[in-house]
This record gives C-alpha cells, sequence and structure tokens, in this order.
C-alpha cells in the first residue's frame, strides 16, 4: 500500500499502532487534535486535524488506500460532545474515504455498542445494537454508516469492538481483555485481508472467561494468541467477595451499564495510562 491514515494517533490505544502501522505502507499519515505527538517513525508523518471539520479529513485522506480510524472521545460523555466528536466525526471519515476512493475503514468500535447484552448470553456479532450509554450509541451510529457505506458506494469497513483494551485489574477484564499484542495483530490483519466488504469482530483476547463468541475473527484471519487467566489469582484475591450477578459484571459493558447518562463510565475502571512511547 501507498498510504495509511490513523486517526486518534495520540491516545493510548493509537500509540501502539503506530509502528506496526508505519511498516505496512509506504507512508502512514498520523492524525489527532493535539500539537505534536512526539518522535515520527521512519515513513510516519503527522497531521493534525480535527474530525469535525470535513474539509480537513478530506485533506488528509487525499490518495490513501486505507484509514485506521480510532479517533474521537473514548468515554461516555455529554452529549453534545458525543454528537460532535464521534458521530459527525464518523460521518466525516467515511464521507472523506468516499470522496477520495478509499478502499476501507478499519474502525474502532466498542464493546458498548451491545453494552447492555447480558454476558451470560454469549453474544456473538449478529445480536441487535443495545448500546449502554451515548458513547455506545455513537458506536451503533457509526457500524451502521459503515454498513450503509458498502452497499451504497463500496467502501470496505471492518469495525473492531474493542472491549478492555487495558492492564487487568479488575474482575470483569478477566474476561473482556485485548492485549496490546492482540490489539496490533487484530488491526494488521483487518487492514491486510484480502477482501471483508463489510465485517464485525470483537476485540477480545483469547480468555477461557471470555463472554464472547468471537469465532466471525477468522472472516480476517484474527486469531487471537493471549489469555487474561494468567492475572486471575492475583485480580480475584485483591477483589475480595465477587458479586457476579451485579450489572457491572453480569451484562458486557461493565460499568457503562450503570452509569448515567453523559457521566463518564471510565472513572471508576482505574485505567493505567501506559502509552507507548516512540
Amino acid at each position: 500500500m501507498k498510504k495509511i491514515v490513523l486517526t486518534g494517533a495520540a491516545g493510548r490505544l493509537g500509540s501502539y499502532l503506530r509502528e506496526p502501522l508505519s511498516k505496512l505502507a509506504d507512508e502512514l499519515v498520523s492524525t489527532d487534535i493535539v500539537d505534536d505527538i512526539g518522535n515520527i517513525y521512519t515513513g510516519e508523518t503527522y497531521v493534525k486535524a480535527d474530525l469535525s471539520q470535513l474539509s480537513e479529513i478530506i485533506e488528509v485522506l487525499a490518495d490513501a488506500d486505507m484509514v485506521v480510524h480510532f479517533g474521537a472521545i473514548g468515554d461516555e460523555a455529554p452529549w453534545g460532545d458525543i454528537l460532535n466528536s464521534n458521530i459527525v466525526g464518523a460521518y466525516n471519515i467515511w464521507e472523506a474515504a468516499h470522496q477520495n476512493g478509499v478502499k476501507r475503514v478499519v474502525y474502532a468500535s466498542s464493546i458498548h455498542a451491545v453494552g447492555m447484552h447480558a454476558g451470560a448470553d454469549n453474544i456473538g456479532v449478529d445480536v441487535a445494537h443495545k448500546p449502554d450509554t451515548y458513547y455506545g450509541l455513537a458506536k451503533c451510529f457509526a457500524e451502521d454508516l459503515a454498513s450503509l457505506y458498502w452497499d451504497k458506494r463500496g467502501i470496505e469497513s471492518v469495525c473492531m469492538r474493542i472491549c478492555s483494551c487495558a492492564q487487568v485489574n479488575n474482575v470483569r477484564a478477566l474476561g473482556t481483555w485485548l492485549s496490546y499484542e492482540d490489539l496490533i495483530e487484530m488491526v494488521e490483519r483487518a487492514v491486510l485481508a484480502p477482501d471483508v466488504g463489510f465485517e464485525i469482530v470483537y476485540g477480545v483476547s483469547n480468555n477461557d472467561r471470555s463472554p464472547l463468541d468471537n469465532s466471525n475473527a477468522a472472516v480476517i484471519g484474527f486469531d487471537p494468541k493471549d489469555n487474561a487467566e494468567q492475572f486471575a489469582e492475583k485480580v480475584l484475591s485483591e477483589a475480595g467477595e465477587v458479586n457476579y450477578e451485579s450489572p457491572e459484571l453480569s451484562l458486557v459493558g461493565g460499568p457503562f451499564a450503570t452509569v448515567k447518562l453523559g457521566n463518564s463510565g471510565t472513572a471508576s475502571m482505574n485505567i493505567v495510562d501506559d502509552a507507548k512511547e516512540s
């Protein structure tokens, strides 16, 4: 490939994707709204751009083969913020991709698009949307947008419903963890798969306690290797008595399933900011 665009390059997950994506194309254009993302990898350039501004996104995606879309607010937030960044921003990505003839969008969707489903149901990717927040609702919109732009405009999309891509320090993550290594593998498979049309896969590692049926990941050749069970003894001993019937553990959206709309879902999750330094 000649050019890949990565949005959300300044984010924690984006920090792990920049280097491997820079090796998959002649040029990687990383973009975000910060002024600087530090050192640049060989073949990478950085362009500051606002997802809510279609003209800026059209310019960034010029001559791109693919866009890996990880930009936007990564938590529950007030409706106006989600609308501007996550919904309008998603439309701008697919519309700019259309106007530039981009082949494929690889999209960081989220488990929160189906967060009100019960973990005991072992859901696959074919279940109805059941968002747990405005954030999850925006992911539903983007998935449907991806489907529409495939059906009407021929733009391929892989929507990756990422679960818990962070250090395993809570009971829920024993089932929903996605390691950084498996994240990178999933994104690489989504980029390199020859023909995908419109597909959804779960971004989850090969956890013994996974509440999800991720058999559809095979369509892009994604075969996760890591397993959160290695952390189970420590996490469970620190957790003490565990109420598995609580919504935070029985629903796949976890804490997002219980917060009031517009309030942070990650505030109680003790997420460690271990972004990779370039």
